[in-house]
């Protein structure tokens, strides 16, 4: 790309909330441009609890602001991406002397059903644990419950798809590049670049947004030269993964004797999957691994439930991740804020830093850095996301199933599981991925599981999938179905492609 190329927006960074603000302001007609340093979703935004949520426990910290605009977006963030999201019911197994009195939890889902302008979720109800099927997985002395509604996402599939509806309307995305330098200039930023190649190019922009997440600081200290920047706190959040540990399609919400809690959650057909931690983490947010010492506390924490005890050697996968949170000075890493903060610096080189946030609220995020930057750099275009689809997301919130069906109909030689899988991923654009084949054979080499060698090739073709990993463990999920040979080979495909 030529030296003279500027944008109105530069954007650091291809998690969820850098993926949100350039697909916004790209449908609002600003040139915009996106560079990630890794994958998309490599950090922080592929390694969630996969909720999209209100935040219950967060009504303790009186966060209502972030639990109101939490709630509200819950059916919104469905009606654009119903392939990638869907609803879950919650059960909360109550029993007396638990670290939150009955009264509580009943105000907390009472505010919980009231504040957000809930619609097409059912409310909260109470269940009887020695009637209700969701007391069979769990010890007999649990009686009583409370079920409420949140939902569930595929939280590395969100931020790709907002990538790749960015490109889609204009934005320039740069996968494996590196900001490595930027500078103020009289009118706008200087902006070097680095991929993987080691390829260095010169970007110019009237505003620059800082969206690196867990390298927010990072970003400011290196690239842009501020080494006292200290606005973020890094809190570790690890998950496990084991062979599934109950019928059904609800999800299990955990209290702890400690005050925090856990969730048990369908996940994938054949596993449950069981988390969060919450820990300060001072180490490379890249290197964050879970600890014995976490796996211990979650396969406890479950154990105390689950009338079949949780162990390690349970444990098949496990993910952690960095959450950025803004430093407000919380004593405990789980009563540190998850809302967010946009911090906008500079009149002739605006700079915005996106602190903080979470999955459930980044479109909201992404409109008010939107206002920011109209102020900023001037209005372009008006909100519009609301009434938006992602890609693939253009069919009723209900209609999952009618799109597995119709898919079948299309292309017989799919099973079910595997129609399911690709509408869950594709949505209305699995008919675009298997173009026209007539059978298993057309759908060319078969790597394992229900994945084949058409679907890569999509992948790496409109999602920039590079590696296996890309592809098993964010693009898919089928890293749990495939061995490592097969992983292997994928792997080695994909090198040669």
């Amino acid at each position: 790309m030529p030296d003279e190329t500027i944008y109105d927006i530069f954007v650091i960074g291809g998690g969820i909330n850098g993926c949100g603000i350039a697909r916004d302001a790209a449908g609002r007609g600003y040139r915009v441009a996106l560079a990630e340093m890794q994958d998309f979703a490599a950090g922080t935004s592929s390694a969630a609890t996969k909720l999209i949520h209100g935040g219950l426990r967060y009504l303790e910290y009186y966060e209502f602001r972030l639990v109101r605009e939490a709630l509200m977006e819950r059916e919104q963030l469905w009606a654009m991406a119903p392939h990638i999201i869907w609803p879950l019911r919650f059960v909360l197994p109550y029993h007396k002397g638990g670290p939150r009195p009955d009264w509580l939890v009943r105000i907390g889902l009472f505010l919980y059903d009231h504040l957000g302008g809930r619609k097409l979720l059912p409310p909260a109800k109470t269940l009887d644990l020695r009637r209700d099927a969701a007391g069979h997985a769990l010890k007999a002395d649990f009686t009583k419950a409370f079920e409420y509604s949140d939902g569930w996402v595929d939280d590395a599939r969100l931020v790709v798809l907002n990538a790749r509806d960015a490109a889609l309307r204009g934005a320039d995305i740069f996968n494996r590049t590196k900001v490595v330098a930027a500078q103020r200039e009289a009118d706008g930023w200087r902006i070097e670049t680095e991929n993987t190649q080691g390829e260095r190019q010169t970007h110019r922009a009237r505003l620059l947004v800082n969206a690196a997440g867990p390298w927010v600081d990072h970003v400011l200290q290196e690239a842009l030269g501020n080494p006292e920047a200290r606005h973020v706190r890094l809190v570790q959040g690890s998950h496990i993964v084991i062979r599934r540990k109950f019928e059904g399609p609800r999800a299990y919400f955990f209290q702890n004797p400690d005050g925090r809690i856990i969730f048990a959650i369908p996940y994938e057909g054949d596993f449950t999957l069981i988390g969060t931690t919450d820990r300060d983490y001072e180490g490379d947010p890249a290197k964050v691994e879970i600890t014995k010492t976490e796996i211990d506390y979650l396969c406890d924490a479950a154990s105390a439930y689950f009338a079949e005890p949780v162990t390690a050697d349970d444990v098949v996968w496990t993910f952690s991740g960095v959450r950025p949170l803004f430093n407000d000075g919380a004593t405990k890493a789980q009563e540190a804020t998850r809302d967010y903060v946009l911090m906008l610096e500079g009149d002739s080189a605006p700079l915005l830093n996106v602190l903080g946030g979470k999955l459930t609220t980044y479109r909201r995020l992404a409109e008010h850095a939107l206002e920011r930057i109209g102020d900023a750099i001037g209005e372009k275009g008006a909100p519009w996301t609301a009434s938006s689809h992602l890609p693939g997301g253009d069919f009723s919130v209900f209609g999952q199933h009618v799109e597995v069906q119709a898919l079948q109909s299309r292309y017989a030689f799919l099973t079910e599981t595997h129609a399911a899988r690709l509408v869950r991923c594709y949505g209305t654009e699995a008919a675009k991925l298997l173009g026209d084949a007539i059978s298993l054979a057309d759908l060319g080499r078969h790597f394992g599981a229900t994945l084949y060698e058409v679907e890569v090739r999509w992948l790496m073709n409109e999602e920039w999938a590079n590696t296996a990993e890309d592809v098993l463990w964010r693009r898919t999920k089928q890293g749990l179905f495939l061995s490592p040979p097969e992983a292997e080979s994928l792997g080695d495909y994909m090198k040669g492609a």
